[in-house]
């Protein structure tokens, strides 16, 4: 996003106008990628504004600091707090993205990172609406593998971690595709560049575990949930590359992409080429809980307005 996208953001326990949100040069997290980050939606419905799981996604930019040992002085009911009062102050009312960053300060150029080094931590809001085409994806198996818990952990979010997806989402894009999915060191699937992964066989449901450098995503959390209310059997186990040809349906799950159908993968034809039975219902069950439209997964939503 290349302009202003809000008049405000929550800046160590302040708010700041945008274009005063500045940090120096020297910052360790410009040099070394030390930084941990959300994603969160909100969503605008039925005249309010509903942020999708606030808390959850607080508590999780918590434990990836905690990974790295990067000091994070808010505690996730404090950042809650801070998002709903952030976007009232920018009178936000749209369909928006929420970015929570925690990142190392003025530390020096050692890569002694502990509890005591520097940190600061901002709250950015912006409207958003689409990420991906409501209608379907094209994606390709990256000949990059995904990061590995024994060199730089998946289950952080942590900023450097995504160098990774961009040379995936570079070499997709450069080849005519919209997306990539990438294998772990194994050669098996683990995630797309920002999106956990499911595929549909038989009318059963599978995804990667984390063990297989998945993320733990907590739009993969709820389309499991989900699917399972709905009356599908849903197995976290490793799938191999080859198994994508012969799923009937795949789809991915993120903040950004929500719940997409992949129509082909490396120019396989997923299914009939059209997002399949499953992948609709869950979509269309996500579409539901994300603007209150049902009354079982209130807990899942923070009301701004």
């Amino acid at each position: 996003m290349r302009d202003k996208g809000s008049e405000f953001v929550w800046f160590d326990d302040e708010f700041v106008r945008w274009e005063d949100a500045n940090v120096p040069i020297f910052t360790h997290a410009l040099h070394y990628g030390t930084a941990v980050f959300e994603g969160i939606r909100g969503y605008a419905a039925k005249g309010n504004l509903y942020i999708f799981r606030l808390q959850d996604h607080m508590e999780r930019l918590h434990r990836s600091a905690d990974v790295y040992s990067i000091s994070l002085p808010y505690t996730a009911k404090g950042l809650a707090k801070a998002t709903v009062e952030l976007l009232l102050k920018n009178k936000m009312k749209e369909s928006c993205y929420i970015r929570p960053l925690t990142f190392v300060g003025i530390h020096g150029i050692d890569l002694n990172v502990n509890k005591s080094s520097p940190t600061h931590t901002v709250i950015i809001t912006f409207p958003f609406a689409k990420y991906f085409r409501s209608e379907g994806i094209k994606v390709c198996v990256s000949s990059w593998r995904r990061i590995n818990d024994s060199t730089t952990p998946p289950l952080a979010k942590a900023a450097g971690n995504y160098l990774n997806s961009i040379l995936a989402t570079q070499e997709s894009k450069l080849n005519g595709y919209d997306e990539s999915i990438l294998l772990d060191l194994s050669g098996n699937v683990s995630e797309a560049s920002g999106e956990n992964i499911f595929l549909v066989r038989r009318g059963r449901i599978y995804t990667p575990f984390f063990a297989d450098s998945a993320l733990e995503g907590i739009t993969r959390e709820s389309a499991i949930r989900m699917a399972k209310d709905l009356g599908y059997e849903v197995t976290e186990r490793p799938i191999p590359r080859t198994e994508l040809y012969m799923a009937d349906e795949i789809f991915l799950t993120g903040t950004a992409a929500e719940i997409v159908p992949v129509i082909s993968i490396d120019g396989h034809v997923v299914g009939s080429g059209k997002e399949g039975p499953v992948t609709r219902g869950i979509r269309e069950m996500y579409e539901k809980v994300v603007s209150a439209g049902t009354k079982d997964y209130t807990d899942w939503l923070t009301a701004v307005w």
